[in-house]
């Protein structure tokens, strides 16, 4: 059973930087194609960005592209999301997902909260 866990939230002023990280175990990580979502108060969870099993391509949300940086440590089993010139509107619930390969199974972290105000 694939358990991820998120951790790097917080509450950071607009224009910062703030790094998430995704920890999973339970599975052989360089098999997991993984997702970052966030899902605002009030609003439908929404794709941030992904990186593929090998870390070879990463693909953004036009919302976040330019600020955001996906990328994975297969040998720490991690996946991280930094986030710089962040906004207000950035402010969300961040849950990565991942999906096995080939198998498409897919599992979710609890999710971290990440708070952009002055």
């Amino acid at each position: 059973q694939v358990q991820l866990v998120e951790s790097g939230g917080g509450l950071v002023r607009p224009g910062g930087s703030l790094r998430l990280s995704c920890a999973a175990s339970g599975f052989i990580f360089s098999r997991l194609a993984v997702t970052w979502y966030r899902q605002a108060p009030g609003k439908e969870r929404d794709w941030v960005a992904g990186i593929s099993s090998a870390g070879g391509t990463t693909t953004y949300a036009d919302s976040v592209k330019g600020r955001f940086t996906i990328s994975r440590d297969n040998a720490k089993n991690t996946v991280s999301l930094q986030m710089n010139s962040l906004k207000p509107e950035d402010t969300a619930v961040y849950y990565c997902k991942a999906v096995s390969v080939p198998s498409g199974n897919a599992y979710w972290g609890q999710g971290t909260q990440v708070t952009v105000s002055s």
